[in-house]
């Protein structure tokens, strides 16, 4: 995986506060680089970060607008599809552009960086490689 210099720093910054949703983002970036391509870089902004192969795929955030039956503390792994996620782990699935979903899973313990997300998120890094 790609990072820019100051990496480290922007996502110490970025999840300042937050530590089980830091060690959560760091084991999912463990995982990403693990079972995804050399292609895929990744950058640290406001209020997510962002993965690239070379088009945005997927993204890590922290629950901007929590509804009310969603758990205090978790991080929110954003992934683009050509369908919507069919499963209960799916807390928001969105059409933003015909045959473009945007599917927002809740992760709030370690073992949720399962094989299923990893396989999602090839299928978004493979997906956003077939967009012109």
């Amino acid at each position: 995986m790609q990072v820019p210099e100051h990496y480290t720093s922007d996502v110490l910054f970025f999840f300042d506060g937050k530590p089980l949703e830091l060690s959560l983002y760091q084991l999912l970036s463990e995982r990403m680089a693990e079972v995804l391509p050399d292609d895929v870089s990744v950058k640290v902004q406001k209020n997510q970060i962002s993965f690239y192969a070379p088009r945005l795929f997927a993204a890590a955030s922290l629950p901007v607008h929590r509804k009310k039956d969603w758990p205090r503390e978790c991080l929110v792994v954003t992934i683009g599809l050509a369908r919507p996620l069919n499963s209960p782990r799916a807390a928001v699935s969105v059409e933003p552009y015909p045959g473009r979903w945007t599917n927002h899973i809740l992760v709030t313990r370690p073992e949720e960086l399962d094989s299923e997300l990893m396989e999602w998120l090839r299928e978004a890094h493979d997906f956003a490689l077939s967009k012109r």
